[in-house]
Formats: structure tokens, C-alpha cells, sequence
């Protein structure tokens, strides 16, 4: 197995760890806060594929899911396309919320698998000497296109846990 292929696989974790919980879903729970926390589950998944789509676009020049297949009309929210999440206030967070029904999950879960789907794409045409090409040198050490790939998928697989763990909340298992 090369790192093309390790990274192929860390990019489906995240869709895979929600098909893990979907028979914990409670859509209730979708767009609680627990413990007044303005992030809700909903918010979760939602910044989760908003973080793949948004970065991946950026690293291969394409078009965002988001926009590109209508995310952003279905889900309904007022925010700049670039938006993912990242500095919202409590009120922004708030009013990332979906249906508290089936389709509410099913919206998730599709722009969830369609940002996947993307990203694997992109994956598929790159060669492992772009891995190392530096692509930020704002950080020290600089941060290589490896390296963002891996940022992005590891804390959109630590979303979607966080999402399990609340789902779990409350039903003694």
C-alpha cells in the first residue's frame, strides 16, 4: 500500500464512522446543543464536509460540492461559499439546523458522501512525490499538501465521532 492509497482510505473514515451510528440517530438529537454548547450535531456533520469540500477545492483549483451540486441551496442557509464554520458565533452556529426527520439526515449524509466522493477524486490524480509540495508557508514548519490532506480528514473524522458520542448520550449503552 502506497500513501496515495493510505490517504484514500483516511478520507472515506469520516462517511464510514456515520454509517457506523446511523442506527443511534435520534433527529431530535440532530439539532441540540448539548450542555448549551452552540455546535450542535448538525452543525457538526455539516462543518465536517464543509471543511473537505472547501480545502480540496482549494488544493485542486475545482468547483466546491457545495455549490456545484446544490448543497447550498438545500440546505437553505445564508452563508458565504467559502464559509465552513470556522469563527462562527453562537447565533451562526445556531442556524446550521436540518429537517428533525429522516430527510434532515439524509441531507447530511449525502453532502457528506459527495464531498468524500470528491476528495477520493481528487486523490486519484495526484502522484506521491505532490504529497510532499508545499502548498502554506505561513506555518512553520511549512505545511505540505500531504500533510493538509490528512489535517482535513483526521478533524472531520473527530467531528463525526464527537457526533457519535452525542448520539449515544442518554440511552445507557
Amino acid at each position: 500500500m502506497d500513501a496515495l492509497d493510505l490517504l484514500n482510505d483516511l478520507a472515506q473514515r469520516p462517511l464510514d464512522a456515520l454509517g457506523y451510528v446511523q442506527d443511534r440517530w435520534d433527529p431530535r438529537r440532530l439539532n441540540a446543543h448539548p450542555g448549551g454548547h452552540p455546535n450542535s450535531p448538525a452543525w457538526l456533520l455539516w462543518h465536517a464536509a464543509r471543511e473537505i469540500d472547501v480545502q480540496v477545492a482549494h488544493l485542486s483549483g475545482r468547483d466546491q460540492v457545495w455549490t456545484a451540486q446544490g448543497f447550498d441551496e438545500r440546505f437553505g442557509l445564508e452563508v458565504d461559499p467559502d464559509d465552513l464554520g470556522y469563527g462562527h458565533t453562537p447565533e451562526q452556529s445556531r442556524a446550521v439546523t436540518v429537517s428533525e426527520d429522516a430527510a434532515g439526515l439524509q441531507l447530511l449524509q449525502d453532502h457528506l458522501a459527495a464531498v468524500v466522493a470528491h476528495a477520493q477524486e481528487y486523490i486519484g490524480t495526484l502522484k506521491e512525490t505532490d504529497l510532499d509540495e508545499v502548498i502554506d508557508r505561513s506555518w512553520d514548519p511549512p505545511v505540505t499538501r500531504g500533510v493538509r490532506l490528512v489535517s482535513v480528514f483526521d478533524d472531520a473524522a473527530q467531528h463525526v465521532g464527537q457526533v457519535a458520542y452525542v448520539m449515544g448520550m442518554g440511552r445507557g449503552d
